[in-house]
């Protein structure tokens, strides 16, 4: 397992170090300004390091375990889909509705891949859904340093501990491949990781919850624990801008954690946000053999209580910004 981890960890940060200076070579560049949280010149596009160890991952799992190939191809293809149209964005703008049609082909193959092989229609659904969201969500949460990859660095190591003997190797990878890549993004950022990992990370997320719930029924439900920092304050950001009427699809910087990011800096949000992930993580210890019921009533307490510290941070805003 070490031996494991410090191959992708390795692929991770080698990965980063070329596509830095490939996005140095080609200009790709985010400026600063006033819909960004940054304010100096940084290259884009690290990412497609994380996307390629995953890739490599899911060969060697397919490999190593033949009767779960066909589940492995299906997350591949789809990660390559996402992350592809991903790259073509970092090198030049595209529409966010096309690419919203790319997602939402990955998860549809993804979707039916799992549904199918399980035999259990509402997997699919649920697995087409949360890839979807999850490519969007990690997206928009992508927008301080290290918050992206700390977080899915976390949530996978939770996937790998719920996930069972087969699909953990590759969440450990996800993990690896996230640790390689944090140092050359935080706590100072010398690359951004870009759409080509935002949101093939989030897509990844989805694909080794939904392989995971497979194998776990009833305590499906544990799996969106350590999502809540993201979910929450995607989701509530998301619904207060299309309350107001504003175009939702476009960039901003009015997420809790941008918010909170102008007062106390980039670090110590990212460092709070993977302290209640943490948390969320280790808890999950002391509830795996419990009652469903008692699971879903402290997965919707600790969605309440991220719910209250967005409302906190929102709050402590002089006023919206755009």
């Amino acid at each position: 397992m070490w031996a494991w981890i410090a191959i992708y960890a390795a692929l991770g940060a080698a990965g980063t170090w070329l596509a830095r200076a490939y996005a140095l070579h080609r200009r790709m560049i985010d400026e600063p300004g006033e819909r960004r949280s940054h304010s100096v010149a940084t290259p884009r596009g690290g990412g497609i390091a994380i996307v390629a160890a995953l890739l490599i991952a899911t060969v060697a799992v397919g490999v190593r375990f033949p009767s779960h190939a066909p589940l492995a191809a299906a997350f591949g293809l789809g990660l390559v889909l996402i992350a592809g149209i991903g790259w073509i964005d970092d090198h030049r703008p595209l529409s966010p509705w096309l690419r919203l049609g790319v997602h939402a082909a990955a998860a549809a193959l993804l979707g039916v891949a799992v549904g199918t092989i399980h035999g259990e229609a509402w997997l699919g659904l649920a697995t087409f859904a949360l890839a979807i969201g999850l490519t969007n969500v990690w997206n928009f949460m992508d927008g301080i340093n290290g918050l992206a990859a700390s977080q899915a660095a976390l949530v996978a190591l939770a996937l790998a501990w719920l996930g069972g003997p087969v699909w953990s190797w590759l969440a450990l990878a996800l993990a690896a491949a996230c640790l390689g890549f944090l140092p050359f993004n935080f706590p100072r950022a010398r690359i951004f990781m870009g759409d080509v990992g935002s949101g093939a990370i989030g897509y990844a997320v989805a694909g080794l919850a939904a392989l995971a719930a497979s194998g776990l029924g009833s305590r499906s439900a544990l799996l969106l624990w350590p999502l809540a920092a993201f979910m929450v304050d995607a989701g509530l950001t998301l619904l207060s801008r299309v309350r107001r009427g504003e175009r939702w699809w476009t960039p901003h910087t009015q997420h809790a954690y941008q918010a909170w990011a102008r007062r106390i800096g980039h670090t110590r949000v990212t460092l709070a946000y993977a302290a209640f992930t943490l948390l969320a993580v280790v808890s999950l210890r002391y509830v795996t053999e419990v009652r469903t019921g008692f699971i879903l009533g402290m997965g919707a307490a600790w969605y309440m209580s991220g719910a209250f510290f967005w409302w906190l941070i929102r709050q402590a805003e002089p006023r919206d910004r755009d």
